[in-house]
């Protein structure tokens, strides 16, 4: 597919995970990475929260990166209404794959999207994944690999984490951080992508 737009295109986010799938795309686009403090946004659901981090980050570069079109991510873990952040200890790690272990949870992605003129617009997508009875070995062997520590609850899909994975319901690229199908959608609606056939 051949899409072409006139926007600079500027990614908020230091995920090689999103670089890659907005590289599908084959249009430009720059990352500027945004560190704001995600816990500074209080919401009264985890779809609000999301959505309100996806912002906070879409906004700091949009206010850096002046009359360019910007798009930010953020993506959580929920299980039993609780988001499962990104661990900090090998011991959450574990404590993370435990609960998630032989159970479902939701993976929701909130993409915000920052036009030139200052207009917002948000969109959350949301996937089931379930994942298998694994043993206590698994776990400690997954988490000693290190891979957990960079991501939402405390595994990566697109890597060796695809291990403890039973199914999906769902976007498979929004649960590794950006669901790219639904963002293009977007972008064509918009107007700030166009496809040639």
């Amino acid at each position: 597919m051949n899409f072409t737009t006139n926007e600079q295109l500027v990614l908020a986010s230091a995920s090689p995970r999103r670089k890659e799938l907005l590289s599908m795309l084959g249009v430009p686009f720059t990352i500027v990475t945004s560190n704001v403090e995600e816990t500074s946004v209080e919401a009264l659901t985890v779809e609000d929260y999301v959505e309100g981090v996806a912002l906070l980050k879409t906004r700091d570069i949009a206010a850096k990166c002046p009359d360019k079109c910007i798009i930010g991510a953020d993506t959580i873990v929920v299980f039993n209404d609780q988001i499962l952040h990104k661990p900090t200890s090998h011991e959450e790690a574990v404590a993370h794959l435990k609960q998630l272990r032989g159970n479902r949870h939701m993976v929701m992605t909130a993409v915000a999207i920052v036009l030139a003129d200052g207009t917002e617009h948000t969109i959350v997508e949301k996937t089931s994944v379930l994942f298998k009875e694994v043993s206590d070995e698994m776990i400690e062997a997954y988490v000693q690999t290190k891979d957990p520590f960079d991501k939402a609850g405390g595994y990566g899909i697109q890597t060796s984490g695809a291990l403890l994975v039973d199914k999906i319901e769902g976007d498979y690229n929004n649960v590794v951080g950006l669901p790219i199908a639904s963002l293009v959608q977007k972008l064509l609606t918009l107007q700030l992508l166009k496809l040639h056939v």
